[in-house]
């Protein structure tokens, strides 16, 4: 298999198993589960190949020695980008669709930009400014859409989601000149290390003791958002960049909300309308753009 077929599948597939976290969320909320002791479930389980990751990577990479500086950013954007990010998304799930929130999440590039241009005065041309529009175009039809439909909840769902993709994007302006020194890898699975130990750290004070006692689909739920839809895709991403380029990942990984919305309608079966069609498509498009004009 050539790189450029290896890469393509490993952020296709990547992609897919992404979009599939909300759906898992969703199906898990029809048990008797809250936000934070699912999240905390799903760090539990994923926590120990982060471990491993981190361990092989440390003995066999070759890399730049990792600074207390270093850690003391990492151990910060790990609170903030899969932390606070990830208890966001988690609670916002309980109030809007799973296709609205993967549009939101969608936009981060976007907010990426944004706010590069506030902090570091990154300039944004005319086709910026048109990507921007549509994307978020894109995300209003779909919000005005689903609040069509009486749904009382969605300003605050969608206040919590938005703040989840605003928190990622400073997360990833923070990346920026940390990962090229000490590797993607490494720096994802400590990363994640850290939003592990926040989140198990944070239920214990919460609520104590309750984590044993949900029904076995929640446990079945927990593993699966955890290794399906996190650990599995975060490195086949990661995998397939270094393959083919994260200009042309980028476009791949746009099969994202697609998907989302497709198993959202087969397996939620809620309803998929036209102008969830357009926004989506608007959103796609803006996104893209954005991508595209990034790697030029």
């Amino acid at each position: 298999m050539n790189n450029n077929l290896k890469g393509f599948l490993l952020v296709f597939l990547g992609a897919i198993c992404f979009s599939s976290k909300a759906i898992m969320i969703k199906l898990a909320y029809q048990f008797d589960v809250d936000a934070l002791s699912l999240l905390t479930l799903r760090m539990v389980f994923a926590l120990p190949f982060f471990l491993i990751v981190a361990f092989v990577n440390k003995r066999n990479a070759v890399q730049e020695a990792v600074s207390g500086k270093d850690y003391l950013k990492i151990i910060g954007l790990g609170l903030l980008g899969y932390y606070t990010a990830s208890i966001l998304d988690f609670i916002g799930l309980q109030y809007i669709t799973a296709g609205l929130e993967r549009l939101i999440l969608f936009i981060y590039p976007t907010l990426v930009v944004l706010l590069s241009f506030v902090f570091f005065k990154k300039p944004i041309n005319k086709n910026i400014y048109v990507a921007l529009l549509l994307s978020y175009v894109g995300v209003g039809i779909v919000f005005l859409d689903d609040l069509s439909m009486n749904n009382k909840s969605i300003f605050l769902g969608t206040a919590l989601i938005f703040g989840s993709a605003v928190t990622y994007a400073v997360y990833l302006v923070g990346t920026e000149r940390l990962i090229p020194r000490i590797g993607s890898v490494r720096f994802t699975a400590y990363a994640m290390i850290v939003s592990s130990l926040a989140v198990i750290v944070h239920f214990l004070i919460v609520r104590p003791a309750s984590i044993l006692s949900f029904p076995v689909e929640i446990y079945i739920y927990g593993f699966s958002i955890a290794i399906i839809a996190t650990v599995i895709p975060t490195f086949m991403i990661t995998e397939g960049i270094k393959q083919i380029g994260a200009g042309k990942a980028s476009i791949i990984a746009s099969i994202g909300p697609i998907t989302t919305i497709t198993m959202e309608y087969l397996i939620l079966h809620e309803p998929f309308t036209v102008y969830e069609f357009i926004g989506t498509v608007l959103v796609m498009a803006g996104v893209l753009m954005v991508s595209l004009q990034k790697r030029r």
